[in-house]
C-alpha cells in the first residue's frame, strides 16, 4: 500500500519554520546584547568613579560580561549547530544534491528513480525529517541556553544600576 508523502513534506515545512524562528530568536537576542553593550560603553565615563570606588560593582560588570559572552556563544551555535549524522546519500539532502553525484544528469536520474517507488521516497524524505529535527533540537537548545544567561546578564545589569544609584544618587556605600 502506498503511502501519501504529502503529510512528510507539510513536516518538512513545519520543521523549516521551526528552523526560521529558533534564528530569528537567537538574532533578536543577539540584537539585544549589541544594543546594551553599546549603551554601557557609551557612558562608561559616566561609571568611572564608582569602578574606581566600588569592588562589588567590578564584580557585578564582570559577572555581566562573562554571562554576556556566553549568551552570545550560545547565539552563534544556534546559526552553526555541530552535527555528526551518517546517512546513506539522500536525494533531499542539500550536501548530497549538490556533491554526491558526478553531474546534475545523475541527479536528475537518481530522483527520478528515488521518486517513482513510494517506499524509497518516504524512506529518504524520513531521514530528512529526522535530520531537521536533530538540527533543531539543536538549535532550540542553544536559544535556551542564550535566553538563560540572557537573563542572568540582565539580573546583573539591574544590580549595576541599582548600586550606581544608591552610590551616586544616596551616597550609600
Amino acid at each position: 500500500m502506498a503511502q501519501d508523502t504529502n503529510n512528510y513534506w507539510e513536516q518538512l515545512e513545519r520543521l523549516e519554520k521551526l528552523i526560521r524562528a529558533s534564528e530569528l530568536k537567537a538574532g533578536i537576542l543577539f540584537s539585544f546584547h549589541s544594543l546594551i553593550l553599546g549603551l554601557f560603553v557609551d557612558r562608561i565615563s559616566n561609571f568611572e568613579t564608582i569602578f574606581k570606588e566600588n569592588l562589588l560593582f567590578v564584580i557585578f560588570a564582570l559577572l555581566w560580561v562573562a554571562c554576556v559572552i556566553i549568551s552570545i556563544y550560545y547565539c552563534f551555535k544556534c546559526f552553526q549547530p555541530n552535527l555528526q549524522l551518517k546517512y546513506d546519500t539522500n536525494v533531499f539532502f542539500f550536501r548530497d544534491a549538490a556533491n554526491a553525484f558526478k553531474s546534475s544528469k545523475k541527479y536528475v536520474e537518481e530522483i527520478t528513480k528515488i521518486c517513482k517507488t513510494n517506499e524509497e521516497i518516504v524512506k529518504q524524505l524520513s531521514q530528512q525529517i529526522h535530520a531537521e529535527s536533530v538540527i533543531i533540537d539543536k538549535k532550540f537548545y542553544n536559544v535556551k541556553k542564550a535566553i538563560q544567561f540572557f537573563l542572568i546578564s540582565f539580573i546583573f545589569v539591574i544590580l549595576m544600576i541599582s548600586l550606581w544609584i544608591m552610590v551616586e544618587v544616596f551616597g550609600v556605600l
